[in-house]
C-alpha cells in the first residue's frame, strides 16, 4: 500500500491539482538532496497508511525554479500541507515526520468527515 507521488512538470499542473484534491501534500526536493529523496518514500507511506485520501506532489526545484520561486522556497527539503487551497503547515530543513503527521491530523480528519 502506498500512495502515488505526482511529478509536477509545469506551474499549471500545480494549480491543477491544488483546486481539483481538497487534500495535498507538497514535498519540494532536488535529485541531489539526500535527506529529499529519503523523506520521499517515508512520507508516502506515511500517507498511505493515515491520510489515504489524501494527494502527493513532488516539485524537483532544480528543474522547476519558477514553481519553487513561486511558492517561496528557496532551501531544501520544504513540506507545505494544503487543503482547499490554503496551506496549513510548512516543513523547511529540519522536521520530523511526526511534525509531518501532526499538522495533517485535524485538517485532515475535518476534510473526511465532509
Amino acid at each position: 500500500m502506498h500512495t502515488d507521488i505526482i511529478e509536477m512538470d509545469s506551474p499549471e499542473m500545480l494549480e491543477s491539482m491544488l483546486t481539483e484534491h481538497a487534500a495535498v501534500l507538497l514535498l519540494f526536493g532536488a535529485p541531489n538532496c539526500g535527506v529529499c529523496q529519503t523523506l520521499k518514500p517515508r512520507i508516502a507511506e506515511m500517507l498511505a497508511q493515515a491520510f489515504p485520501q489524501m494527494r502527493m506532489a513532488y516539485i524537483d526545484c532544480q528543474a522547476q525554479g519558477e514553481i519553487a520561486a513561486s511558492r517561496n522556497v528557496f532551501a531544501l527539503p520544504v513540506v507545505e500541507c494544503v487543503f482547499y487551497g490554503k496551506t496549513f503547515g510548512r516543513f523547511s530543513k529540519v522536521f520530523s515526520l511526526a511534525d509531518i503527521r501532526g499538522a495533517l491530523a485535524r485538517p485532515y480528519a475535518l476534510t473526511v468527515a465532509e
